[in-house]
């Protein structure tokens, strides 16, 4: 059973870097407790299974629980670490600890390292950087990422963010390798393509789609009590779950599949913590949905008001 479900994942080339990523992606922010207490050695069991099942791209962040996922990521990858693409983040390590420094990128990837276990990692990305100057992202962040690249650090570098015209800005600006944007492409809400997608096929970069599930809204347990999602947002929700309780199917499932099916995007990060998670994400990869009912669920999320909600400095919002 594990070769068949190995071999159904499906690898895409991160734009040109010479990485492929698997479509599932692993996302580790719930490492750091960042929706709930984690058990780690349910963690450490997950990322092992998700390894055995195909799945080889890896995201992390130091802000993901004060550390504690790239921790946790760095142990349970121990003897693992050349059968992932591994990634993750800098300038940002905290709700409003923020560092776009050239000294503060170069200082916190080398805790990461010490962190992670390794002496690189595949993909640096600078996180967050609608919470920073965007002259500064581009005149000092971006340059001493490459500067990284060159010492052999990381083997490619990107940007993450949430508001999508200052991440098609950035990507207009300078070379990068990957651009990830999480919540702009799912089943709530499209504006990736409409923004972001085309920049990245005309510039060759690797574009990554993250928080598929609405950063939890999407998922049985609910959205977080710090979630952003409008008061319509939440009961678009609530009615969507019901549709599908009516013709007894999974909306996490159908959300997902969804997200797998874009062509364009490398890999989709889903946050994992447990075997289930992982299992939940390959089987949503192998089912087909009825096309007319997704759509039907796109069109009841587009009639609530206020999907997008501000992220960042003033001046970087959308």
């Amino acid at each position: 059973m594990d070769s068949v479900l190995t071999q159904m994942m499906e690898y895409r080339r991160l734009g040109k870097t010479d990485l492929h990523v698997s479509v599932v992606g692993f996302g580790a922010s719930p490492l750091g407790d960042l929706y709930r207490a984690t058990d780690p050695s349910e963690a450490h069991r997950a990322i092992h299974f998700a390894i055995d099942q195909g799945i080889n791209f890896f995201d992390v962040s130091p802000f993901y629980g004060a550390t504690l996922a790239e921790q946790r990521l760095g142990k349970s990858l121990t003897g693992y670490r050349d059968k992932v693409v591994l990634a993750t983040k800098c300038g940002r390590y905290g709700i409003e600890n923020f560092d776009f420094s050239a000294k503060g990128v170069t200082s916190g990837l080398e805790a990461s390292l010490r962190r992670l276990r390794t002496d690189h990692v595949d993909l640096l990305q600078a996180h967050d950087i609608e919470f920073g100057d965007m002259r500064q992202i581009v005149d000092e962040t971006i340059p001493a990422l490459r500067r990284l690249q060159d010492q052999g650090k990381t083997r490619h570098i990107g940007i993450t963010g949430y508001p999508l015209v200052m991440l098609a800005s950035v990507a207009e600006m300078t070379p990068i390798d990957t651009v990830l944007t999480y919540c702009r492409y799912n089943l709530i809400l499209t504006d990736m393509d409409d923004i972001l997608t085309p920049i990245a096929r005309r510039r060759g970069i690797g574009l990554i789609n993250a928080s598929v599930l609405g950063m939890g809204i999407l998922t049985e347990c609910g959205a977080p009590d710090w979630h952003p999602a409008s008061e319509e947002l939440r009961d678009a929700t609530r009615r969507a779950f019901e549709l599908c309780r009516a013709r007894r199917v999974s909306l996490p499932e159908i959300a997902l599949g969804f997200a797998f099916g874009h062509a364009e995007v490398a890999s989709t990060l889903v946050g994992m913590s447990c075997v289930q998670h992982v299992q939940a994400s390959l089987d949503a990869l192998a089912t087909k949905s009825d096309p007319a009912f997704v759509e039907e669920l796109r069109q009841l999320f587009k009639s609530a008001s206020a999907n997008v909600w501000p992220s960042g400095r003033l001046e970087n919002h959308d």
